[in-house]
């Protein structure tokens, strides 16, 4: 039996007018060792592969059907973009689709006819654009499956960091990371790491906020005031936590050696790192959900879309890491 067999992952191709749409018909081209669902307008997709002069044969989801296909075809959980979708131009009335998409594939996560859910990018702008608040797809799923502390995590490989704020501004970031909220994110990265990843004792390496970890509270008092005890106290519970340490040394092999994953405290702390070591086969990862997801690492490159240039490395990372995710949560959980 193949190391998949049995799982049924759902795929959201994202903004229909960005590189989703063209590399859903790349990954397409290859037949997998499990169920992959696009769901999506099948015509945006017929449509790009013969711009991509790629063979595309299109199936509707058959909920009693076996999924499996041959290179070329593809499943498809059809829904309908309200007009017409044209690569590399944007347009606020697709908005809606885009969030539909996302809500099926979550719902039918949480409804276990999925085992998990891989989502290419979406184009915030033109989603706030058409009037729907969104600031990315981690808030969103979050609020949709009921989670208060969505917890996101980048993976390149056995290199994994975890951030304990997501998409906010530089200066909102110092009052976000309270007591609280970092002790809960803190939780959540120890237990999926067990539970998701299989990992028994995760030993799990956290920053400092501020520059050189706040040199003794010179340059700021959040390692002292915060960080410093919510690591303590968790440490005493069981907790494997090492921190805080500075980030402009945290990333060194020496660091690195031994740890399951790394805690920054806000985005541009820790992605630019991991992205730089593993741009193209990374994976981003949504920890604390009651479901697996996994989307790309990067954006919706509208000049590349139709084009053929765009590369699918991280879409096939990312397909194959929610199967990973999917199969030892399945385990876990027998």
């Amino acid at each position: 039996m193949n190391r998949h067999s049995g799982l049924t992952i759902a795929l959201t191709p994202g903004e229909p007018a960005g590189i989703g749409p063209d590399l859903t018909v790349m990954l397409a081209q290859r037949r997998r060792d499990l169920r992959l669902i696009a769901v999506t307008d099948p015509q945006v997709l017929a449509d790009r592969a013969r711009r991509l002069g790629l063979p595309l044969t299109v199936h509707e989801h058959d909920p009693a059907g076996d999924g499996h296909f041959a290179a070329g075809e593809l499943e498809v959980r059809p829904l309908a973009a309200p007009c017409e979708v044209r690569a590399g131009r944007l347009d606020t009335r697709n908005a809606v689709h885009v969030l539909d998409t996302l809500r099926e594939a979550a719902t039918g996560c949480l409804e276990d006819r999925y085992d998990g859910m891989v989502t290419c990018p979406v184009h915030k702008g033109v989603i706030n654009d058409a009037g729907v608040p969104f600031s990315g797809h981690t808030e969103f799923l979050a609020e949709l499956t009921g989670v208060p502390l969505p917890v996101m995590m980048l993976v390149a490989g056995t290199f994994r960091v975890a951030l304990a704020t997501t998409h906010l501004p530089l200066r909102d970031v110092p009052d976000a990371i309270d007591t609280a909220r970092l002790e809960a994110v803190c939780r959540i990265l120890d237990q999926d790491l067990r539970h998701k990843f299989g990992v028994d004792s995760p030993r799990i390496l956290v920053a400092g906020l501020n520059p050189h970890a706040g040199e003794g509270g010179h340059l700021g008092r959040e390692e002292i005031d915060v960080i410093e005890p919510v690591i303590r106290a968790l440490r005493e519970q069981g907790l494997d936590l090492i921190g805080p340490l500075p980030a402009d040394t945290l990333f060194t092999p020496s660091h690195l050696e031994g740890a399951d994953a790394t805690l920054a405290m806000y985005h541009d702390q820790g992605l630019p790192v991991l992205k730089f070591a593993g741009f193209g086969r990374a994976v981003n990862i949504t920890l604390g959900l009651p479901i697996v997801r996994t989307s790309v690492d990067h954006g919706t490159a509208l000049d590349l879309a139709g084009t053929g240039n765009a590369e699918p490395g991280s879409l096939e990372a990312a397909v194959d890491r929610a199967a990973e995710l999917a199969a030892t949560r399945r385990r876990s959980a027998r």
